[in-house]
């Protein structure tokens, strides 16, 4: 179980709050797409995701980045228990879909790329340290059932 100090909670709830699911979700998950292609192979059920205008015009993937973000959200409500929120979701990616657990780092890291972004000046050292840390600790509960 990861600490929290009350001012990395504080940080944490100050960049979800931010946030706009609806705008960030999508961008994230093109992030991922286009980046780093071979994680089409997730999403074959999305249609045409092959070039990087198919994947910024597919509202499949727009849909599921915001998925993404939702569940994320669970993280940011549960930060004493994270591995236990996220189990499921792990056991899902795990044992149905068949996910490499690195993609969940990748994922986070494109995650703080586009709060990065968005945040600008505001996203300083000591707060992507603390997000960071936030991320891991959700990483690290998604690849629970891997190991």
């Amino acid at each position: 179980m990861v600490k929290w100090t009350d001012k990395e909670r504080s940080t944490v709830r100050t960049v979800w709050e931010s946030i706009d699911i609806d705008e960030l979700g999508p961008e994230v998950l093109r992030r991922v797409l286009i980046v780093y292609p071979w994680t089409e192979r997730y999403f074959g059920a999305f249609g045409d995701i092959f070039t990087t205008t198919a994947i910024l015009q597919n509202p499949k993937v727009a849909a599921h980045g915001i998925v993404v973000l939702r569940a994320l959200d669970q993280a940011v409500k549960n930060m004493d228990n994270i591995k236990d929120t996220y189990a499921a979701l792990s056991r899902l990616h795990f044992e149905k879909l068949e996910v490499d657990p690195d993609n969940f780092r990748l994922l986070a890291d494109c995650i703080t790329i586009s709060v990065a972004c968005k945040l600008r000046a505001e996203m300083n050292p000591q707060v992507q340290a603390t997000w960071q840390k936030f991320l891991q600790a959700v990483v690290d509960a998604m690849c629970a059932q891997y190991y």
